[in-house]
């Protein structure tokens, strides 16, 4: 008596489920979907009647494959970094209880300036 041959893939409770194979060319065109615009890779996968877990598979695959033939791979774009010019002399207006206006530079010396705004509050 010869024993049964069982499926590699599960049987869900719907049904029979078969394993697919697909060709390389079936893959890429299925994978070029997936990266047009806007594209859905729920909605490809619907469409196919592919699991999405596998579409990831084979786009990462895809991705390897192009990096390691030399395309898709990220390219430097050479820059140059020039100084950067001096901020123009900023101020600050700090106008007290009393109505006393103190005009400062942004360079002012903190410590100086509250040594300033103290003696004018005691007024």
């Amino acid at each position: 008596m010869k024993p049964e041959r069982i499926d590699e893939a599960a049987t869900p409770i719907g049904g029979a489920q078969r394993r697919r194979f697909w060709s390389a060319e079936e893959k890429q065109k299925i994978v070029a979907e997936t990266m047009a615009p806007g594209a859905s890779m729920a909605e490809v996968a619907r469409r196919h009647d592919v699991n999405p877990n596998l579409l990831f598979t084979w786009r990462r695959k895809a991705r390897g494959k192009q990096a390691a033939e030399g395309r898709g791979a990220i390219e430097l774009v050479p820059i140059v970094v020039t100084p950067e010019a001096a901020p123009p002399a900023s101020r600050m207006e700090i106008v007290l209880v009393g109505g006393e206006r103190i005009l400062v530079g942004a360079d002012v010396d903190a410590g100086a300036l509250a040594r300033i705004v103290k003696a004018l509050s005691r007024r």
